[in-house]
């Protein structure tokens, strides 16, 4: 929920989604990095209470977590999910319902079944799909659902419900977007930066060119003859230049440090990342405080992978954990690579899922 997408993390698009629907009394339940979690969300305006899941068992016994503070009817959302203001206003006053979306690969999600506007069936993540309706995992329910769960995950609350006989609405969401895989984050991040709202706060050279809208943060210097071709969003206190070109659908984090005559295309840059000269980084998330050195390299190519079972052929440049380190002419070629990862240079890297703390000699 704290991957930041357009520079933003995603739980922020949830929350503000609900306060311009009006709803002010907010439950997080949080577990995994709870202290940084709990941290932001003291920062933001709107008052939430938070509740601590010790062991994360599952979605059920993160809401039975939370029973004690719901006293009525309420909405039930993930904190990892894009959802669009519209959405939440047109489920909030039904009881019982699900928001629902079609997606073309719906054999990742709980494929839904339907009649006459209600859900009948929910069928997790089939290898044979019957539908490409999915649950977006959004709820409008009545205190009455606890009453239903006996395991740990809400699918099996929601399909006990449905044998008793209690009927759940089906509502089609308007804008919902899911992160299955890490490079998933890319398209969000694509489709939120349409929205951006064009900013120049930091010092640009009299030779940058701007093109499109861009977002600009305090303290950023971009250097002369750097081209930024939005939509891009670049954080506060980066450095950028001189001569890179950035160009649409990128998001730099704050303290980014992009060196000379490199180029950044359709990538999610976490904060704190330096990339060196002469490196071409394309279609790329990387986590926070990555090093990568001059000449760096990521190619965009499609290729199996197996993904806890399950056979993908994913087309994307890399994917960087945390504080991933990367010696000059280092290539990545659609690769996985785990926190504190150390690669010596001149090493190419085809296809492969590297672990965490791995070293590449």
């Amino acid at each position: 929920m704290m991957i930041p997408v357009a520079n933003r993390p995603i739980i922020e698009y949830v929350i503000e989604a609900l306060e311009k629907n009006g709803i002010r009394e907010i439950i997080v339940v949080v577990g995994y990095r709870k202290e940084q979690v709990t941290r932001f969300l003291n920062q933001l305006d709107v008052p939430i209470s938070v509740v601590i899941q010790n062991k994360q068992l599952g979605t059920a016994h993160a809401l039975k977590c939370a029973e004690s503070l719901v006293s009525g009817d309420f909405l039930l959302l993930s904190g990892d999910n894009y959802i669009d203001p519209h959405s939440i206003g047109r489920i909030k006053e039904i009881k019982n319902a699900m928001l629902v979306k079609e997606h073309p690969s719906p054999s990742n999600f709980g494929v839904v079944l339907l009649k006459d506007g209600h859900v009948t069936r929910i069928i997790e993540k089939p290898e044979h799909s019957p539908s490409f309706m999915v649950s977006t995992g959004i709820f409008s329910l009545t205190k009455d659902f606890f009453s239903y769960i006996r395991e740990n995950d809400i699918t099996d609350a929601v399909s006990s419900m449905l044998a008793s006989g209690e009927p759940l609405r089906a509502v089609i969401a308007d804008d919902w977007q899911d992160a299955i895989y890490p490079w998933d984050f890319l398209k969000m991040n694509k489709h939120l930066l349409k929205d951006l709202h064009e900013v120049h706060e930091g010092s640009l050279s009299r030779q940058t060119i701007i093109q499109g809208t861009v977002r600009i943060g305090k303290g950023t210097m971009i250097g002369p003859n750097s081209i930024i071709s939005g939509p891009v969003i670049i954080g506060n206190d980066c450095e950028i230049g001189p001569n890179c070109c950035i160009m649409p659908n990128t998001s730099l984090g704050s303290r980014v440090k992009v060196e000379p005559f490199t180029f950044i295309g359709n990538s999610l840059i976490m904060d704190d990342t330096a990339i060196g000269s002469h490196s071409r980084i394309i279609d790329t998330v990387t986590g926070q405080g990555c090093s990568l050195a001059d000449h760096t390299t990521t190619s965009a190519t499609a290729s199996l992978m197996n993904i806890e079972g399950t056979v993908i052929n994913p087309e994307f440049g890399a994917v960087l954990g945390d504080q991933v380190t990367s010696g000059p002419f280092t290539i990545f070629k659609n690769c996985i690579v785990g926190n504190n990862v150390t690669i010596e240079g001149r090493s190419r890297i085809i296809s492969r899922i590297l672990p965490d703390e791995s070293m590449v000699i």
